[in-house]
């Protein structure tokens, strides 16, 4: 199953592999080299495929758990002062996707969106300490009856070009449903209150929708 983010990508990387194959058997004469280019071609179309592909996840939903909203190694873990929305200190956890990851964005948590807003910026490398307030972004915050507000942020990186953002303002959403997909590898933000208590550490591997992040009473 494929994102539809990913759809017209996906015919037209076919396309030109189609064209690319019969123009390299009716132009490459040396054997090797034709089967190398050709097994090249296909390659890169799956690498593709596995880019946009949408595997199905089933979210436990509670309210008192907040979930992953991606696939990927979890890079930073600090407490910082958030100064867009709250300017005041939260927990920071950083979930670093590379580009062999699942890029669907999930809601960590069920509520209403009472912010979303998009930011133009840099492309620097995802992991760089200034990424998550020089590099194109999308910030969301999502309001729980029972835990309050949870901000995530997704934030573009060198390769990333273009993040894609479901979430809008005033809507009510549910946990582990698509909230967005950042085309090709970036990094998402998530920051909760003080008094979350933390479910991963540094370098752990999670994933969208189903790994819980951490629990709030």
């Amino acid at each position: 199953m494929f994102h539809k983010e990913g759809h017209k990508i996906i015919f037209i990387s076919l396309v030109v592999v189609v064209i690319s194959i019969l123009l390299i058997d009716n132009t490459i004469s040396t054997e090797w080299l034709r089967k190398l280019l050709m097994i090249t071609i296909v390659a890169l179309f799956i690498l593709i495929l596995q880019f946009f592909r949408n595997p199905k996840r089933y979210t436990l939903q509670d309210d008192h758990v907040i979930m992953a909203p991606v696939d990927g190694k979890v890079v930073v873990i600090e407490e910082v002062l958030e100064k867009e929305y709250f300017e005041e200190k939260r927990v920071q956890v950083s979930i670093f996707m590379s580009p062999l990851n699942v890029h669907v964005t999930r809601f960590p948590i069920s509520g209403n969106v009472t912010y979303s807003k998009y930011h133009p910026g840099k492309y620097l490398v995802a992991w760089h300490p200034k990424a998550s307030e020089e590099n194109e972004r999308t910030t969301v915050v999502v309001k729980n009856p029972k835990v309050g507000e949870v901000l995530y942020r997704q934030i573009a990186g060198a390769l990333a070009k273009r993040i894609v953002n479901y979430a809008h303002l005033n809507s009510t959403v549910v946990q582990g449903a698509d909230s967005g997909f950042i085309k090709f590898g970036s990094r998402v933000d998530v920051f909760l209150p003080l008094n979350a208590e933390l479910k991963v550490s540094l370098n752990d591997k999670v994933k969208g929708g189903e790994s819980v992040i951490a629990q709030l009473e």
